[in-house]
């Protein structure tokens, strides 16, 4: 509530995890819609299921005891207990292959997913990004059923000439040019480590919220305590923050709940 009532204060939300499958879709949709998020950085797995849905497939509640051979047969792909349609990634396959020269114009990840949420139907979280000029970065989007997309094109003779470090920059000036910043991390991997280390190119976050249930014991960056970053220049040693262990479908429903009724 205190980022977002900061007028100074430029927010950037780091996404990790099934969020998309697990079905907190239209609560992301929304934040960005009410201006709370001025910089996304996310995973492409959360960036292909978002697509997906935007080309007209969904999300399932299943079991994640069901028998997985079983699973295979019927086309269903699992995600803990959530089911998707193998066959969304023909149409996946399909949308690249429709709309591929235009993306291989842009020079850089941002620019690709800029485009990419022009391009694509629904109104999703690219689409959301495209139209509000929210900045989106996916620094691992290979990693990826988009990135699989974009390899399948290539291997037919293709040429795209995205820059892989460009973004870097944009990134860090936002951070840099920054009055204060705030940070909020659902999950960890990529993502957070990308807000981060832009964060050293500050006076470290002002704020700060994390969610997540990876332990800090392992020293892996997305179980690490907010407060670690105290000593990187990440965060601000006068800083507000605030580590929440829990499951993030669990806890973003009831914290976005309360800031719709303070805000």
């Amino acid at each position: 509530e205190s980022m977002i009532k900061d007028k100074d204060c430029k927010i950037f939300l780091g996404i990790a995890g099934a969020l998309v499958p697990a079905g907190m879709k239209e609560i992301l949709i929304e934040m960005l819609k009410n201006k709370w998020i001025d910089v996304l950085v996310i995973t492409g797995a959360n960036l292909t299921h978002d697509l997906i849905e935007d080309l007209g497939f969904k999300h399932y509640q299943g079991s994640e005891n069901e028998d997985d051979k079983k699973l295979n047969r019927k086309g269903l792909d699992r995600i803990y207990n959530v089911y998707m349609p193998n066959e969304a990634y023909k149409k996946l396959e399909d949308f690249f292959e429709k709309n591929f020269d235009e993306l291989s114009k842009t020079k850089n990840i941002r620019e690709f997913l800029f485009t990419l949420g022009k391009l694509t139907p629904g109104n999703g979280i690219l689409k959301t990004c495209y139209k509000e000029k929210i900045p989106v970065f996916c620094p691992a989007i290979s990693d990826s059923g988009i990135g699989l997309m974009v390899w399948g094109r290539l291997a037919q003779g293709k040429k795209i000439d995205v820059n892989a470090f460009e973004d870097l920059k944009e990134i860090l000036d936002i951070a840099w040019t920054a009055k204060k910043t705030g940070v909020i991390y659902l999950g960890g991997g990529v993502p957070k480590n990308y807000i981060q280390q832009a964060m050293q190119f500050t006076k470290g976050a002002s704020y700060a919220v994390q969610i997540t249930m990876d332990r800090p014991e392992q020293g892996g960056s997305s179980g690490a305590e907010l407060k670690e970053g105290i000593s990187w220049n990440k965060l601000n040693d006068n800083a507000k923050f605030c580590n929440l262990t829990c499951d993030v479908t669990i806890a973003l429903p009831i914290i976005y709940s309360a800031l719709k009724d303070r805000i």
